[in-house]
């Protein structure tokens, strides 16, 4: 979107709160939009009726007030194309409901959070902020920066409803489901729905930290220098919030007994261990892992899996909602087409096609991955296949192809990437390419081994926590070939070392 469109969006805002008025001044100011505001509907009706051009309404429905719901009726009849935002309470939800029923476009539980607001008026008008991204499709929900929940498949519409439910209650949750499959979005989603969502959503990966430094980061921890001097855990910081913990099956056995006494006591030990202080904050946990297998082999204490697992979520893999792959091959290459300052790539037919016959073993991680090889290399890595399609009498792309075989050693060149892009973008960009080449270093000294894990992270010269995290990180099957004539050990212990997730 250019600066012109931007400043042509007129907002005409119904609230005497001056909370509200005030969040909505900060997104005025920020987005160079132009805020006229009313005091009350009948107000706001008099400015349109005097030709007032505002492209959308906030309407804020003060608890109790039933006069919003006749205003939008009259509203409808004068301009019955003015895109409406409703905010109201949560007791008033109901009323809301009903508004929505005679018109308002979306309906805002307060409290919430300014980015959940603009996001709003920007789908309510068609014009998100890149200008490169139909937002404003009713089966995208954008959660916040560059977080948002695609329901195009009936089964991510039930999952919705499910979500949305789970967010009424403010017990625990188990999310389910494959790595990179969205877990981490659909806890976003419960948060945002919940009576919590004007409060902090904290995430916390429980298999990326060594176990004194996750004791710290969830219940804190005295100070050294001073007893005086403490350092808060996620569980203060959270307060009023969510906290959201990843891979709760790589929790050492310890904190998992700790994270147990705060489920059943409804209590939380200060850094110095002599006060006892009940949290208010929900829980909610993540697993990638076979949870059967993680019991069976104690990794999971079967007393706290039954405590977060009353109510569970299982988020589908990527392969099974597969009408949502155009949606997101498009959200992914404008997402990186304006992070790289590249133009977007289009999807010939094709390459559409063998993206729907893919299993996507990687799932949402794997598809991003591979819309940041296209935009740069387009469809040369997929050559090869249609060359050999064509030549076998057939009219497809191998969507073997689709994944990564090898590293990519020249994807800078005739890029576009010129004296006017960013850095920051260059570098995330040349990140990317030294992870490819990692992932196949690990490939091959795994396929020396055998897949013998312990061997394999003794012949790379890292900690088998290391080559466990990684192998996790880039979702390696032992069916995969990997490139033979790598420097295995050399390579993975610069690169694995550098990344700083040695352990």
């Amino acid at each position: 979107m250019t600066q012109n469109t931007i400043e042509t969006i007129r907002l005409l805002v119904v609230s005497r709160e001056p909370a509200v008025l005030r969040l909505l001044g900060h997104l005025e100011e920020s987005n160079s939009w132009h805020l006229e505001t009313a005091a009350s509907g009948w107000d706001a009706m008099e400015r349109l009726q005097s030709g007032t051009t505002s492209q959308l309404l906030v309407l804020d429905l003060p608890r109790g007030d039933a006069d919003g719901l006749h205003f939008l009726r009259w509203l409808r009849r004068l301009r019955p194309g003015l895109p409406v935002i409703l905010l109201c309470h949560l007791d008033d939800a109901a009323r809301g409901k009903e508004a929505t029923c005679r018109g308002a476009g979306e309906l805002i539980v307060k409290p919430f959070e300014a980015d959940k607001l603009e996001y709003s008026i920007r789908r309510q008008l068609g014009s998100p902020r890149s200008g490169d991204w139909d937002i404003a499709r009713k089966n995208i929900e954008a959660l916040g920066q560059d977080i948002f929940f695609v329901s195009a498949s009936l089964i991510m519409q039930k999952l919705r409803a499910q979500a949305a439910l789970l967010a009424k209650t403010d017990v625990p949750v188990l999310i389910a489901g494959e790595t990179g499959s969205g877990k981490c979005t659909v806890a976003s989603l419960i948060h945002q729905l919940s009576v919590r969502s004007g409060f902090k959503l904290l995430r916390v990966n429980c298999a990326e930290m060594p176990e004194a430094v996750l004791e710290v980061e969830l219940f804190g921890a005295s100070g050294v220098s001073s007893p005086r001097r403490t350092s808060l855990g996620q569980f203060a910081a959270g307060e009023k919030g969510t906290i959201f913990l990843e891979e709760i099956n790589e929790m050492p056995a310890a904190l998992q007994s700790r994270l147990l006494q705060v489920l059943q006591e409804q209590e939380a030990h200060t850094p110095a261990g002599t006060d006892a202080v009940p949290p208010d904050v929900r829980i909610l946990a993540a697993s990638s892992a076979n949870l059967d297998r993680a019991l069976a082999e104690k990794q999971l204490r079967e007393d706290l899996y039954y405590r977060l697992s009353a109510f569970t979520v299982h988020v589908p893999p990527l392969r099974q909602r597969k009408d949502e792959i155009p949606i997101l091959l498009s959200y992914f290459m404008h997402k990186l087409a304006k992070h790289y300052s590249l133009p977007a790539r289009g999807f010939s037919s094709a390459v559409l096609d063998a993206c729907q016959r893919y299993s996507w073993p990687g799932n949402l991680k794997e598809l991003e991955a591979f819309v940041k090889r296209y935009l740069v290399a387009g469809e040369q890595e997929l050559a090869p296949a249609e060359t050999a399609s064509n030549s076998a009498g057939g009219n497809r792309i191998d969507s073997a192809l689709l994944r990564p075989q090898r590293v990519a050693s020249t994807p800078l060149e005739g890029s576009g990437l010129g004296k006017n892009s960013r850095p920051e973008s260059l570098k995330s960009l040349i990140q990317g390419i030294k992870s490819e080449a990692e992932r196949n270093a690990i490939g091959v000294a795994l396929t020396k081994t055998g897949w013998n894990r312990k061997a394999a992270a003794r012949l790379l010269r890292v900690s088998y926590r290391t080559l466990l995290y990684k192998i996790e990180q880039y979702h390696m099957r032992a069916s995969e070939p990997f490139l033979a004539p790598v420097p295995a050990g050399d390579l993975l212990e610069y690169e694995v070392k550098g990344s700083g997730k040695a352990s």
